[in-house]
């Protein structure tokens, strides 16, 4: 728990989609990370999770789950990133290696754990 939300971290890898379906039918969503307070939380319970953003409908202009705009200014991105390799890498994810810190852009059917988060009332 962080500040008014409770997260699941999986311990299964699926994709994006599929992780985002199963962030739903808990009665939550992929995680919205809304500045660095709570990208620090998160960073560090798995090596790499899908987190709630994607920039399907127009490259490069990630959005979060609940269509608000991801601030790239505001989080901490890893190193040269996002960098759509190969043209094909349209859902984030968030890393945690010693070399390689931060959100990222990937293939959105690579199979990864994923965060999902319910805010509480």
């Amino acid at each position: 728990m962080f500040d008014s939300s409770c997260y699941y971290i999986s311990t299964q890898r699926k994709t994006w989609d599929d992780s985002r379906r199963d962030c739903l039918q808990r009665g939550a969503d992929l995680v919205v990370i809304g500045n660095r307070q709570e990208q620090a939380f998160l960073t560090g319970f798995t090596e790499v999770a899908w987190v709630g953003m994607t920039d399907r409908r127009r490259e490069g202009r990630f959005v979060w789950v609940d269509r608000t705009p991801v601030n790239r200014n505001q989080l901490q991105w890893a190193r040269g990133q996002p960098d759509n390799s190969n043209g094909a890498e349209d859902c984030g994810d968030l890393y945690t290696r010693i070399d390689f810190i931060g959100l990222n852009d990937s293939a959105c059917t690579t199979l990864r754990q994923w965060i999902c988060e319910r805010k509480l009332s």
